[in-house]
């Protein structure tokens, strides 16, 4: 059975037993070369990589943290670029077989056609991921480092509204295109087929550099325009790589609740609150559940690498077990790195002490990348827990 035929209320959903999102890098290689690139793509394939009979057993071992008592997982197939490999169709197929809902993120180069999408379509593929980081193609091909990557985009795009398949746009979030947001808003509007909108807060690890980051006080900027943002958008929209998002959605809504209850009945223009209305946690059409609360690295999320290694998220690269040797389940339940990673009181500085750390809880990925320590405190992040970490005992 799939995620849209089992949409689990928040209090049913235990990210101790399983995550809600598993995310397998079915290869490295990839023909872009983008500045950002987790994985430092490279053009060629790695003869390591899981091989497809493995690929199929680790489908298998998705599906037990069903079988033992969890919720089943969304499984996205990613890269590298998935593309480059001849048997992405067989583990979607794989897949959706079997009960999974299958999601893939492929690159914008000519190995994606409209007949591989509707094949792809076809095989029972529920999302399509794509990339947009600029809102022309200038800005986005010095990003993606390709020239005729952002046409590629959009035929990609178009192709995928004909197939019918609902649309996840990925944007990446850095000193290239910061300020340039408002016109990828427009761009994101104007686009057919799409359910999501996500953004991604730069993590310097593989080609990221620590110097392409935006600061912190742009990191509160650009939630407070997503947040803006969402109520005139019509698909969902939210952050990667930042968790900080969902503190700001709680202090925006806290604020224009207040507003609404102070302000006359009858005042023209008075806010108004709608208490079934949340960005931070609203569900796309398609079917897809989205995520019924906080997912972080390793707290609701598990990648696979291309070779089989277990790590906490695809920003996070810790080691944790080898899906060839290791159970799936078993890293996810019981690595001591895993379990430290969902318990917020664990954090360090004013991530343990904030009040929003178990709805928050800061990027682990970002805390690790720039201080060496998952458990550190997030680094991009301008608010000050009311509890004061000093006194509380914590660094």
């Amino acid at each position: 059975m799939s995620l849209a035929a089992q949409k689990p209320v928040m209090g049913e959903v235990d990210f101790n037993r399983s995550p809600f999102v598993v995310i397998w890098e079915v290869t490295r290689a990839c023909d872009l070369d983008c500045k950002h690139c987790r994985a430092a793509a490279i053009p060629l394939r790695d003869p390591g990589e899981l091989s497809t009979e493995e690929g199929l057993r680790l489908t298998d071992e998705v599906l037990r943290f069903q079988e033992t008592g969890g919720q089943p997982p969304l499984f996205v197939l990613t890269g590298g670029d998935p593309m480059k490999r001849p048997d992405i169709y067989d583990f979607i197929s794989y897949g959706t077989d079997r009960g999974l809902t299958v999601s893939l993120s492929p690159s914008a180069t000519p190995l994606v056609t409209r007949e591989s999408i509707f094949r792809m379509r076809d095989c029972g593929l529920a999302r399509m991921a794509i990339s947009l980081d600029g809102p022309d193609a200038d800005s986005h091909d010095a990003f993606r480092q390709v020239q005729g990557s952002f046409d590629q985009t959009m035929r990609m795009i178009l192709w995928s509204a004909e197939a019918g398949l609902p649309l996840q746009m990925h944007t990446t979030i850095s000193r290239y295109n910061r300020h340039r947001l408002d016109e990828l808003g427009q761009v994101m509007l104007s686009l057919p087929g799409v359910v999501m909108w996500s953004l991604f807060l730069l993590v310097p690890t593989g080609r990221g550099k620590a110097g392409d980051l935006v600061s912190a006080e742009d990191f509160e900027e650009v939630f407070n325009w997503l947040y803006d943002f969402s109520k005139k958008a019509p698909f969902d929209v939210r952050t990667t790589a930042a968790q900080h998002f969902r503190r700001v959605v709680l202090q925006r809504r806290a604020a224009e609740k207040r507003d609404a209850q102070n302000a006359p009945p009858d005042q023209p223009g008075a806010p108004r609150f709608s208490p079934k209305r949340d960005v931070a946690f609203t569900t796309p059409a398609d079917g897809i559940s989205r995520a019924p609360k906080g997912v972080n690295d390793g707290n609701g999320f598990v990648f696979i690498s291309h070779v089989g290694e277990i790590n906490p998220s695809g920003f996070l690269p810790i080691n944790c077990g080898n899906v060839r040797t290791d159970s799936l389940v078993e890293v996810y339940r019981n690595s001591p790195v895993f379990r430290a990673l969902r318990d917020p009181n664990g954090f360090k500085g004013k991530c343990g002490v904030c009040e929003f750390r178990f709805v928050c809880g800061g990027s682990r990925a970002r805390a690790y990348a720039i201080t060496g320590d998952y458990l550190e405190s997030e680094p991009f992040c301008v608010y000050e827990p009311k509890r004061n970490p000093a006194a509380a005992g914590r660094r």
